[in-house]
């Protein structure tokens, strides 16, 4: 040895070393805490879980090629979803189609298609005339008012949901 000191622990490189290995203890503790929390009220990974109700479709009127349906989508999971298209049977070669209303900045009304929908976890979306609806190509031979309408809304992360709607006159409530 040419002179040097053994290295000795002092109080100040005791006190750094703790300092320092505390620091990312602490906050992998934290995180855990949170994410026990999170996980323990139900938030953390639970799927999307959708739920289709108060179907209703507006009896055609007139020689009108095109009529409308609209549903309430409640998605009661902890992960969003999303409408990808809606089907249903005896309508020919084209389907319904998903449709959002919108007022222009001139202050008129038109309709235009979208690909899709989302539904945000926890949330529900009721179709409206005023909002979004399906816009369903009038079969041969017409629906009646009471009539009921199989339809199967297909969904992102939720499959295939089957649901009836009641056929029902433009502004009558489903009651």
């Amino acid at each position: 040895m040419t002179g040097q000191l053994p290295w000795r622990p002092t109080r100040r490189r005791l006190t750094d070393t703790l300092v320092a290995a505390v620091a990312p203890v602490a906050a992998c503790g934290l995180a855990l805490g949170g994410l026990s929390l999170w996980t323990a009220y139900g938030n953390a990974g639970t799927p999307a879980s959708i739920k289709v109700t108060d179907g209703r479709m507006f009896a055609p009127t007139g020689s009108t090629p095109d009529t409308a349906a609209y549903f309430r989508i409640a998605n009661s999971g902890g992960a969003p979803d999303r409408l990808l298209k809606v089907t249903t049977a005896g309508t020919g070669d084209r389907g319904p189609t998903l449709s959002r209303h919108v007022m222009t900045s001139s202050n008129t009304a038109s309709d235009r298609t979208v690909s899709s929908v989302g539904v945000p976890a926890g949330t529900s979306l009721a179709m409206s005339p005023a909002s979004l609806g399906v816009i369903v190509p009038v079969r041969k031979g017409g629906w009646r008012t009471g009539d009921l309408v199989a339809f199967t809304l297909h969904f992102e992360r939720g499959g295939a949901v089957k649901t009836l709607a009641v056929v029902v006159r433009p502004g009558q409530d489903r009651g």
